[in-house]
């Protein structure tokens, strides 16, 4: 047991929770002047939201690197350096600080100037990205989640909100916030910084028009009302990246074709150009860099075995992702749409229902199944959830299934399949690992959260596609 455990076991989760902070600023501090301060001298283009951050970060990292930058990547499903990309096997999106600077350094000998990196409200409330020097602040938007952490949604969301606190106070950087203007918290964020630009499908400075949706992606211009950030620091940036590309343009119209499914993903390409505008990149650059994303592992990935209907694996866990998944999917959907989900122990419990009722209403056949217990009760979890499927029609053993083991109910969901259906698989998308009981779950689940302690809780290997794949070929 580490020594974070052991305080935790030691001291109220309340107490525990007031202090975490400090203890991740003091190590922080310490590392980064231990290591030399290795994120001096990176630009940084940190990327928050409850949905739509890796998708968004992946993008603006392939479009830098299409221009030819050095750019580098640190998200919840991978990281890297230009094309150099590896999985992310750690289950969390921002990394402890000492795996943070150890990549940073290793990712600073291979040549890396910019990098894209997905920042979650975990790491901005304890202070685990202190000394990250961000250049541009993204947010993709703000919905329910986390509360379980955070207490409140005003918290959860000004947690995000720290992260452009942090690029406004760096007066070296661009002092640039990227704000989706249709989220109803968009004018908090654009008040947190100096320099905005805004984006939208409803409202924002960049807006997309003519929008044409296929199940294979989305066509739409990209229209900016307005000219780049006046400010001097910013027009020094433009500049200097000016003379490194000798191609800056001011065309402020660009045709997006973006290979990513989905309405949600027409704002995340939104944000994506965004960047590349406010960088000054030119319109074929931002065009072309971002219709060479094919694809995010675990986001809308398509797994065709052969099968005479469509399989589908997102990460979508929260309220509004499935809401927004469901009404993108509904209405292509030729034959029955049979959706498979479950719910995380030790988070919030208030989304389950909810989600089971989203799934009861858009679905034609729920599955309901783990999506890592850790040490609290599978059943439990899936009678929340189910609840709510129940309050939208659904009937137990008629269209409505609960199968715990995960594996037991993709085979389950997958055999349910017939011609031109769509099965849907949410909750775990690229991770490489589940979480369950330990031995000793039952007798302990009343003390604080602590994935750690294998008496409580034990990790097993997992791959959502290769699992599909199995299911598939019989």
């Amino acid at each position: 047991m580490g020594f974070r455990s052991i305080v935790k076991k030691l001291i109220p989760s309340t107490l525990f929770k007031t202090i975490e902070p400090y203890g991740h600023l003091g190590e922080a501090v310490v590392l980064n002047a231990v290591n030399g301060f290795p994120l001096r001298g990176i630009k940084v283009i940190g990327v928050t939201g409850t949905n739509g951050k890796t998708s968004t970060a992946f993008l603006i990292h392939k479009m830098l690197v299409h221009a030819g930058y050095k750019a580098g990547l640190m998200t919840t499903v991978a990281y890297g350096v230009g094309d150099n990309i590896k999985p992310q096997v750690a289950h969390m999106t921002s990394v402890s600080v000492p795996e943070l600077l150890k990549r940073v350094k290793a990712m600073k000998r291979q040549g890396m100037e910019w990098l894209v990196l997905e920042t979650t409200s975990h790491a901005l409330a304890q202070q685990r990205v202190w000394g990250v020097g961000y250049e541009i602040a993204v947010m993709t938007n703000v919905t329910h989640e986390h509360l379980d952490y955070h207490g409140t949604f005003d918290r959860y969301r000004d947690a995000k909100r720290k992260m452009f606190d942090m690029a406004n106070r760096n007066k070296r950087g661009m002092r640039l916030g990227i704000v989706n203007a249709d989220d109803p918290s968009a004018a908090l964020f654009v008040s947190d910084i100096k320099n905005h630009i805004t984006y939208g499908v409803k409202e924002g400075d960049m807006r997309a028009k003519h929008i044409q949706q296929k199940p294979s992606g989305s066509r739409y211009m990209a229209l900016y009302k307005s000219q780049p950030p006046a400010a001097p620091n910013v027009r020094q940036r433009i500049e200097e990246i000016k003379k490194q590309t000798n191609n800056l343009e001011e065309d402020a119209e660009y045709w997006i074709n973006c290979r990513l499914p989905g309405s949600f993903n027409i704002y995340n390409s939104l944000a994506a150009v965004s960047v590349g505008h406010a960088l000054g990149l030119s319109k074929e650059q931002i065009e072309q860099g971002i219709e060479a994303l094919e694809g995010v592992e675990g986001r809308m990935t398509r797994i065709d075995e052969g099968q005479n209907f469509d399989v589908i694996i997102d990460y979508a866990h929260t309220p509004d992702s499935f809401e927004k998944l469901f009404k993108d999917l509904k209405p292509v959907v030729t034959g029955k749409l049979i959706v498979l989900f479950g719910s995380a122990g030790r988070r919030d419990e208030a989304k389950r229902a909810v989600q089971g009722e989203l799934a009861g209403k858009y679905a034609d056949e729920v599955v309901v199944t783990e999506e890592d217990d850790r040490d609290m009760d599978g059943n439990e979890i899936m009678e929340q959830i189910a609840t709510g499927a129940e309050k939208a029609g659904k009937v137990r053993d008629k269209d409505l299934f609960l199968v715990h083991d995960r594996t037991e109910a993709i085979n389950f969901a997958i055999k349910r399949a017939r011609r031109g259906d769509t099965v849907l698989l949410l909750g775990k998308g690229h991770e490489k690992d589940i979480l369950r009981n330990g031995p000793r779950a039952a007798e302990l689940r009343h003390l604080p959260q602590d994935d750690h302690n294998q008496e409580r809780v034990t990790k097993h290997k997992w791959n959502e596609i290769g699992s599909v794949r199995k299911a598939l070929r019989g």
